[in-house]
């Protein structure tokens, strides 16, 4: 989900569109057309997969499905050479924050005018605002998955604290300082947890980086954003959590299964990991929301996830469209919900993850989720990652606006060097 890549073929094999595309020439001698699809590993199940493509050749018996599974190692690669070639499959599942990388350089076929017909009016931002590239629609939705607040329940009803009253930023501070003891950590939240900071930046009004003069320019240095890393060093004060490594180093979810943390900022699937680890704590961990600036909505939150898109090289645009529409559409998404514990593609298909806590927690937090700047050029950024190291210089005593200046500047320098 955070890869980048560049995608080379020519902008006027966009120009034809779905409604110049025509299927029969790429037909069979009966009739029916073969679409090749990618999609990548681990993305949903085998089962739910079997399920779909089944499904969706009895109800479209002239179209059939070949699915290939791709790794995420070396995909940039892999797709740009695809994208190139006169040989592209039809369909494609990309990282959210990938599309912009494809569409740079006329890769991807424009689907704006079926955003419409798509449901496209309730789609995640955090989905469909990457998949959009300079006006253009080439990204649609197809799962997202972000982060909640894991937290032991035997703790905070040992400390007092109802999880659901949590609501606001003060509140979590607040249940936190009350839950961090001898024995307990109130949270533990590694220094370099950037995304988690993305969201607290956002909340206050401010961003990564920002579009001005038609160039991009790091803004970790503004008001907004110097509020945000504030929150979030009074958050990480209280555990014990390093200040020079991310949630990865070690892995937090194996921390919290030691037994003295009360609360992880992480995806749900972290919860099974705890419990794997200690089974002494299943049954004892809860999910919620992370908390917004006011009740009156949860915290930003960055949303991971995937969407599809359609090769311009593909000579089977009609049919691979047909997949994307069933797919991405309310009744399989409603199924891959259920089947994965993802957040549907849509606010309105919220309820499908009710009866999930976890997925539930996620979808609230979609709802106002986000995606990094959708710009080719913050790959570079990834890549060494300034604001790992701000944060960390922050966090260990430095002066916060100068840190945050020189980091917004290496954050300049990357995405020009990029374009």
């Amino acid at each position: 989900m955070k890869l980048r890549m560049l995608a080379g073929v020519s902008a006027l094999m966009i120009a034809a569109g779905l409604s110049a595309c025509s299927d029969n020439s790429a037909s069979s001698s009966d009739g029916t057309t073969t679409i090749d699809v990618w999609l990548m590993r681990d993305s949903v199940s085998a089962q739910f997969q079997k399920e779909f493509v089944s499904g969706f050749e009895a109800a479209h018996p002239r179209i059939k499905v070949k699915v290939q599974i791709q790794e995420w190692d070396g995909i940039g690669e892999k797709v740009t050479a695809a994208l190139a070639s006169n040989d592209a499959p039809d369909v494609i599942e990309t990282g959210n924050t990938q599309v912009a990388q494809f569409a740079q350089s006329g890769g991807l076929l424009d689907l704006s005018d079926k955003v419409g017909e798509l449901g496209g009016g309730s789609w995640l931002k955090g989905l469909a605002e990457p998949g959009a590239y300079e006006g253009k629609q080439y990204g649609i939705p197809y799962y997202a998955a972000n982060r909640v607040v894991i937290y032991r329940t035997d703790l905070f009803k040992k400390a007092g604290i109802d999880a659901s009253a949590v609501k606001t930023r003060d509140q979590w501070i607040a249940a936190t300082k009350k839950l961090d003891n001898a024995q307990t950590q109130g949270i533990y939240l590694p220094g370099q947890m950037w995304y988690a900071l993305a969201g607290f930046i956002w909340d206050e009004g401010g961003d990564l980086a920002v579009r001005s003069g038609g160039s991009w320019k790091g803004a970790l240095d503004t008001p907004q954003a110097l509020r945000g890393m504030d929150f979030y060093q009074r958050l990480q004060a209280l555990g014990k959590g390093p200040k020079d490594s991310d949630e990865a180093q070690p892995p937090q979810a194996e921390v919290m299964a030691k037994g003295q943390v009360a609360q992880i900022i992480s995806t749900p699937g972290g919860a099974n990991v705890i419990t794997q680890n200690n089974p002494g704590l299943k049954g004892k961990l809860g999910f919620f929301p992370i908390p917004g600036k006011t009740a009156a909505h949860p915290g930003s939150v960055f949303i991971g996830g995937s969407d599809l898109v359609i090769p311009a090289a593909s000579g089977k645009q009609e049919a691979a469209f047909t997949f994307v529409k069933d797919l991405t559409g309310d009744t399989w998404q409603r199924k891959l919900a259920a089947a994965m514990s993802y957040v549907p593609n849509k606010t309105t298909l919220a309820d499908a993850v009710a009866s999930d806590p976890g997925a539930s927690a996620m979808a609230a937090g979609a709802a106002v989720g986000r995606a990094t700047p959708n710009t080719p050029g913050w790959a570079a950024v990834e890549a060494k990652n300034p604001v790992k190291d701000y944060m960390t210089a922050v966090l260990t005593g430095a002066d916060a606006r100068k840190q945050a200046a020189k980091a917004s500047a290496a954050i300049t320098d990357a995405m020009k060097g990029s374009s």
